[in-house]
């Protein structure tokens, strides 16, 4: 019987390009492709899971390098060309949303970058722009340590958004 999952049924090279769509921590791909075969959906995602809370800060920000700038739309294609129209179909709530909102946003994601030294990281998937520039102002009060972690979280949450999406598409294509 042939693998059920496309990340499984994979080569080793697609496998990575694939697993780099969802998460820039080269260590996390890395350990995601030794852990190969998942079998199921639900230990794709527990294996992805457990191996991006065993990862370092360092690895976390790599992966966080990896993001535009919530807003920044001039750059999703240009400098992320591999996850560009991933970010934008996430941050779709900052299409539609008026300028001094993203003018706003483009303030307070500078100010985040000087004051942690890494982008804002958020699941934008269903938020509007101004949602995100609430979460954006509120996690500033965060000490360094618990924002990273809040930060990891939202990676988390976005692989696991995109691992479905790559699962999802296998079994939508005839």
């Amino acid at each position: 019987m042939a693998p059920s999952l496309r990340l499984d049924a994979a080569g080793q090279d697609e496998a990575a390009a694939l697993l780099r769509t969802c998460c820039g921590s080269t260590r996390w791909v890395d350990r995601m492709l030794g852990r190969r075969p998942f079998g199921t959906r639900d230990c794709l995602l527990a294996a992805a899971r457990e191996e991006w809370f065993t990862l370092s800060h360092a690895d976390w920000r790599e992966a966080f390098a990896h993001h535009p700038a919530i807003g920044e739309r001039e750059s999703l294609r240009r400098r992320f060309p591999s996850t560009g129209h991933l970010s934008e179909r996430e941050q779709a709530g900052v299409a539609t949303a008026p300028d001094d909102v993203i003018d706003a946003l483009a303030r307070a994601n500078a100010e985040y970058l000087q004051t942690f030294g890494w982008i804002f990281i958020v699941c934008a998937t269903g938020r509007s722009a101004e949602e995100m520039l609430a979460l954006l102002r509120a996690r500033m009060a965060n000490d360094p340590e618990t924002e990273i972690r809040v930060a990891a979280e939202e990676q988390a949450r976005i692989t696991e958004l995109r691992l479905v999406g790559i699962e999802n598409a296998v079994t939508r294509s005839p």
